[in-house]
C-alpha cells in the first residue's frame, strides 16, 4: 500500500513491481494519482554530479554544508550518489527528455548554495515532465488504484508491535475503509500549507506527520521549515500568490529590489542573490520588516538585464505564469515574497525506507534527516526518486519474506472514525476563519524569524485553535463529496504537525539553517550539533536533543581535497565513506 503519488510514491511503485511481479500493489491518494501532489509542481530541477569537475563528494558536501551540519550523512551519502543511478534510469527506462546542450550531455544550470551547475532540468517544467512519464509506466503496469481516498489513520496491531493497515475516507461516498497491508510506504508528502504564503498544491495538509504523531513514531528536525525567497505576491485574492518564482531565476543572474528600487543582498551575504534560501528568505523579511518593500508587500525580482528573448526562451512557463498574473518577468519586475516551501523534517527512518514501526515504511518529503537544517534548490525530486525506489524494493522483500497479515486494533480503528466523525454532530462554523487564524499566527510567530515569546504565544494560540476547531462542525451536511468536511480535516492536520514545529522551534535555543531565533542568533559550534526527535506522548510532545553523527566527515574537514578544511594528507581519500 503506497500512500501517495508523488515521484516518491510512484518510484517506489514501480520498483516495487519490478522486484516481486507477484505482489499486489495499489496507490492511494486524496486527489487523481498523478495530478496532485508537488513532485509534478517542481520547476527548477534535478540535482545530480555527472559533469565534468564535479563530483558526489563534491554534491555531498554542498548539501552538509547547506545543511548546516545536520544532515544525517550516511543518507545524504545515499542521495548523492543514488542521484546518478536514478537520473539514468529517468531518462533511458521511464523516457523524460531533459535539456541538452550542442554536444549532447545533459544541461545544467545553477541554483543557491551549490559549488557547481548541476541541476538537470526540462526548462522550468521539470516535475510535470518526471511525473508524465512516471505515470506512464505506471498505467502501463499492474498496479491497484485508489482516487480520493484520503488516509486519516495508521492502525497498529492490539499489541501496537506492527502496522497492521491504514484507515481512509472514500471521498466520493464519505464512507470508512480499513485496508488491511502487509506493507505501507508513507509517502504523502510534507506540504507546509499552514502559513499565510505557501508554495504546495491546495491537497497538501501534512496528513502522513500528523497520522505519524498520532501514532507515537519519531520525527527528526521538525522545526526545519523551509521559505523559498522567491514566491509569486499576486494579491490575497488568487491562490497563484505564493507559488514558486523557481531559483534558477536568480542562478541566472536575477536581482532582487527593494521597493526603492535598489539591490540589498549583498548587504546580507557574499553570495548575494545566489546565497541559500534561508540566508535569502531572511533578508527579504528584514527589509520586509523595515518597510523597503512593494506596493503589494514584499520585494522585486529583476530579470529584464537579461535580456526579454533570453527568459522568454530559458523560463517560459514562468514568464506565462506571471503574464496570467499581470506581471512582465522578461522585460519588467515581479513582486514576490518568501513562501513556505519544504520540510526538512520528518519522520525517523533508513536508507531502505523502514521505520521504527515494523511494516510502515516513508519516503521523500515525509522523512527527515537527509536535509538537515536546510534543503539545496534541486535535492528534493532527487529525493523523493532516490529513496522512492529504495523503499519500493524493500516492501516487496518486506511483504514477501517477513510481513504478513496482521489483525488490527479494533478500538484504535473506532477511535480514528470518531474522532474524523466528530464535526457531524457540532453546529455549523466558519472553517475559512479559523484557517486564516492559522495562517497569519504561524506566519508571524513561527516563521522565517523567530524568538521565546512568539514562540510560546503561538503554542498557547495552536491550543486553543485547535480547541475552536474541535467545537465547530459541519451541522446537517452529508459526508459524499463534502469538501467543507475535507477543509476540517486538513486543518486538523496542520493544527497537528504546527505544534510539533513550534515546540521543537522552541527547544532549539540557537540558530542553525532555516531555524533563526532572533533571541539566540549565533549558530553554535558545528562539532556540536544536535538534531531533534519530537515525538507524541499522549496529548503532549515529547522533545529530544541528540547529537549528530558526523560518520563520513567532521565539521572543519571536507571531501574535496581542494576545499579550505579539507582532511588532512595522511588521511585517504575515501577512507570513513560507504560504497556509493
Amino acid at each position: 500500500m503506497i500512500l501517495g503519488s508523488g515521484g516518491a510514491g510512484l518510484f517506489a511503485a514501480l520498483h516495487a513491481r519490478r522486484a516481486r511481479p507477484d505482489l499486489g500493489i495499489t496507490i492511494a491518494v486524496k486527489g487523481l494519482i498523478g495530478k496532485t501532489g508537488c513532485t509534478r509542481m517542481v520547476q527548477g530541477g534535478y540535482n545530480v554530479a555527472i559533469a565534468e569537475g564535479d563530483s558526489v563528494e563534491r554534491h555531498f558536501m554542498d548539501t552538509i554544508v547547506g545543511g548546516a551540519w545536520l544532515p544525517r550523512q550516511d543518507l545524504a551519502w545515499k542521495l548523492v550518489t543514488g542521484a546518478k543511478e536514478r537520473v539514468v534510469e529517468l531518462e533511458n527506462e521511464i523516457g523524460c527528455f531533459f535539456d541538452r546542450n550542442p554536444d549532447g550531455t545533459m544541461h545544467q544550470k545553477a541554483f543557491a548554495g551549490q559549488s557547481f551547475d548541476r541541476t538537470v532540468h526540462k526548462g522550468d517544467l521539470t516535475g510535470i515532465e518526471i511525473i508524465n512519464r512516471l505515470m506512464e509506466q505506471v498505467l502501463a503496469a499492474d498496479i491497484g488504484r485508489l482516487e480520493d481516498h484520503r488516509a486519516i489513520a495508521l492502525i497498529k496491531t492490539a499489541q501496537g508491535d506492527a502496522l497492521a493497515g491504514v484507515l481512509m475516507i472514500d471521498m466520493r461516498s464519505g464512507d470508512f475503509v480499513f485496508v488491511e497491508a502487509k506493507a505501507v510506504l508513507l509517502a504523502t508528502g510534507g506540504g507546509p500549507t499552514m502559513y499565510r504564503y505557501h508554495t504546495p498544491s491546495g491537497d497538501k495538509s501534512c496528513d502522513g506527520l500528523a497520522m505519524a504523531l498520532r501514532a507515537g513514531i519519531e520525527l527528526r528536525d521538525m522545526e526545519m521549515v523551509q521559505f523559498h525567497p522567491t514566491g509569486l505576491l499576486a494579491g490575497p485574492e488568487t491562490r497563484m500568490t505564493g507559488t514558486v518564482l523557481e531559483e534558477g531565476l536568480r542562478g541566472a543572474g536575477g536581482r532582487l529590489l527593494g521597493g526603492d528600487g535598489k539591490r540589498f543582498m549583498a548587504g546580507y551575504s557574499p553570495a548575494a542573490e545566489r546565497a541559500t534560501r534561508d540566508i535569502v528568505s531572511r533578508a527579504i523579511y528584514q527589509e520586509m520588516r523595515e518597510g523597503n518593500t512593494t506596493p503589494g508587500g514584499g520585494v522585486y525580482i529583476d530579470m529584464s538585464h537579461l535580456g526579454a528573448d533570453r527568459v522568454r526562451a530559458e523560463f517560459k512557463g514562468m514568464v506565462e505564469r506571471c503574464a496570467d498574473c499581470g506581471f512582465d518577468l522578461a522585460g519588467g519586475r515581479v513582486e514576490v515574497v518568501p513562501t513556505a516551501h519544504y520540510l526538512m523534517g520528518g519522520v525517523c527512518f533508513e536508507a531502505d525506507g523502514s521505520t521504527g514501526l515494523p511494516g510502515l515504511f516513508a519516503a521523500g518529503e515525509d522523512t527527515g534527516g537527509v536535509h538537515g537544517a536546510n534543503r539545496l534548490g534541486g535535492n528534493g525530486v532527487a529525493n523523493s526518486t532516490v529513496y522512492g525506489g529504495l523503499a519500493g524494493v524493500a516492501m516487496a522483500s518486506w511483504a514477501a519474506n517477513e510481513g504478513g497479515f496482521r489483525d488490527a486494533d479494533g478500538v484504535a480503528i473506532d477511535e480514528a472514525v470518531g474522532r474524523a466523525r466528530r464535526p457531524f454532530s457540532r453546529p455549523a462554523g466558519d472553517i475559512n476563519h479559523l484557517r486564516q487564524r492559522l495562517y497569519d499566527l504561524m506566519w508571524e510567530d513561527v516563521g522565517i524569524i523567530r524568538d521565546r515569546n512568539r514562540l510560546r504565544r503561538a503554542i498557547a494560540a495552536l491550543d486553543e485553535l485547535g480547541g475552536a476547531l474541535a467545537g465547530t462542525g459541519l451541522g446537517g451536511q452529508a459526508p459524499a463529496f463534502n469538501l467543507t468536511w475535507q477543509d476540517w480535516l486538513d486543518l486538523d492536520s496542520l493544527i497537528t504537525v504546527g505544534k510539533a514545529i513550534a515546540a521543537t522551534a522552541l527547544a532549539r535555543a540557537e540558530s542553525r539553517g532555516a531555524h533563526f531565533r532572533e533571541d539566540f542568533p549565533e549558530t553554535g559550534d558545528h562539532a556540536q550539533a544536535r538534531y531533534s526527535v519530537t515525538r507524541m506522548r499522549g496529548k503532549n510532545l515529547d522533545i529530544a536533543m541528540e547529537a549528530v553523527d558526523f560518520s563520513i566527515v567532521k565539521p572543519g574537514e571536507s571531501l574535496i581535497e581542494d576545499d579550505a578544511g579539507a582532511p588532512p594528507a595522511s588521511r585517504s581519500g575515501t577512507e570513513g565513506r560507504p560504497e556509493s
